[in-house]
């Protein structure tokens, strides 16, 4: 609704003082209508007492005398009606009109009773006064009435009311603007922040000073410091493995336009054979660099669902099958070893199957002619473990971290990798919460990983 945060914070401070004054201008108005019926009552009875003190005594029979000023004392530009009545014992007619209510009790002597009633298709407001006749006690106190119409009373409530309303509602205006300017002054800070951020040149990620800024806004500030440094990290990453991809590609492509230059060059067909089989060996280690790229950025980019029940024994036994031709070749004993227990565990079936396809294909890349290589899937407890053991040159123990390192290659002698494999490895088992080990076998010679998965899925 509003876009503007000082907007916001102005209508939710206003809203409930709105509310406020709302209720209170309620308030007001039914403190106005008793006020002015208060007025009006007490205009009443002094009317009355005005008439009483000129009853009295004559020959014998009660006398009423009705004095101007008793009725004088309503005179208003609301011009209402009066109606008056005298009432002796037995409710007998003394003076003024017969058809005036009469109170729904008695009052006492001296004691005034008000009321609502009807007079002539008007409402009015009446008191009923018993004036005691000193020289008659005997007959009983004299019933006065005296009675007004409503307009003058409704009259005076209204503007009671309005001149509360009018007050509330300038001092409304008032405090109205005395937020604003404090949201103003309030926000000043913060408009201030968003000018520094706004005057660094693009691509900077250097801190904001938070010692400068108020405290609700150090938390705001600390989060922008943390997001910029993580965001330095990952440009910094970013750029070393766009820069090493890029070195890694651009090897091959080199000799690939070398052997085709040879072949075009050299017109035997002995040698141009023998450039093509090169061409052919650049070409499958320029295809496989690309994979491992491609793998690494899924690996490095996927949000992996923890949701999904994927059988890691089914993953590895594909695996093999895929990789039997090559290890056939090599003479290489490519071997599975799995228990019964169940080995589901909670995960995204393609990154799995490109963690064991690493594991795989590094072993028998690293793994001479006539070697071993053994895949096993196990459950312990809560655990479900993927062992890869081989029986080729192994890894150092002061290397085995250095592995994990993107480009990284310890036996380029050997091997025509290009150093993502256990990189791609770790970033795939971090993501569905497994760890990576690395030892060697119980013979001393060759690798042992073992990636060990938590997050499994219990058997029915």
């Amino acid at each position: 609704m509003f876009e503007s945060l000082r907007s916001q914070l102005l209508a939710w401070l206003l809203a409930p003082l709105a509310l406020v004054a709302a209720l209170d201008a309620w308030l007001t108005f039914r403190s106005a209508q008793e006020t002015a019926t208060i007025v009006q009552e007490r205009m009443l009875l002094g009317a009355a007492r005005v008439i009483g003190e000129q009853v009295h005594l004559e020959e014998g029979v009660i006398q009423v005398v009705i004095p101007p000023a008793a009725l004088e004392l309503f005179a208003s530009p609301s011009r209402d009606r009066v109606f008056y009545r005298a009432s002796g014992e037995n409710g007998m007619l003394l003076s003024g009109y017969y058809d005036l209510a009469l109170p729904p009790r008695l009052p006492g002597a001296e004691e005034a009773v008000y009321f609502d009633a009807v007079q002539r298709e008007r409402p009015v407001h009446v008191v009923g006064f018993a004036q005691p006749v000193f020289a008659a006690l005997d007959r009983g106190p004299v019933l006065i009435e005296v009675a007004q119409t409503l307009e003058g009373r409704d009259r005076l409530a209204r503007e009671i009311w309005g001149m509360a309303v009018s007050r509330q509602l300038a001092l409304l205006v008032l405090v109205g603007v005395l937020l604003w300017l404090g949201l103003r002054r309030g926000m000043a800070p913060l408009l201030e922040l968003r000018d520094r951020v706004l005057e660094r040149r693009p691509g900077s990620v250097d801190r904001l000073d938070e010692t400068s800024v108020p405290t609700e806004l150090r938390p705001l500030v600390l989060a922008v410091n943390d997001y910029a440094q993580r965001l330095d990290h990952h440009m910094s990453a970013h750029s070393r493995f766009i820069a090493d991809a890029s070195h890694q590609l651009r090897t091959p492509l080199t000799l690939l336009n070398t052997q085709v230059v040879y072949a075009l060059r050299d017109a035997r067909p002995a040698a141009r054979e023998e450039a093509l089989r090169a061409i052919h060996g650049s070409v499958q280690h320029g295809v496989r660099v690309v994979q491992q790229l491609l793998a690494w950025t899924m690996a490095d980019a996927a949000q992996v669902p923890a949701v999904l029940p994927v059988d890691l024994a089914e993953v590895v036994r594909r695996v093999l099958e895929a990789h039997a031709l090559n290890a056939q070749q090599r003479s290489i004993d490519l071997g599975f070893r799995g228990g019964d227990d169940s080995a589901v565990v909670r995960g995204q079936a393609q990154l799995l199957h490109e963690l064991v396809a690493n594991l795989v294909d590094n072993a028998l890349r690293y793994t001479p002619a006539g070697g071993v290589v053994t895949a096993a899937v196990t459950r312990s407890g809560s655990q479900v473990t993927l062992c890869v053991e081989d029986n080729g040159p192994g890894i150092p123990q002061q290397e085995r971290e250095r592995v994990f390192e993107r480009f990284y290659r310890l036996h380029d002698t050997v091997s025509d990798g290009c150093g993502l494999g256990l990189a791609i490895v770790r970033e795939i088992a971090r993501g569905h919460g497994a760890r990576v080990n690395l030892s060697s076998p119980a013979s001393g010679q060759g690798l042992v990983v073992d990636v060990v998965f938590a997050n499994i899925i219990e058997p029915h």
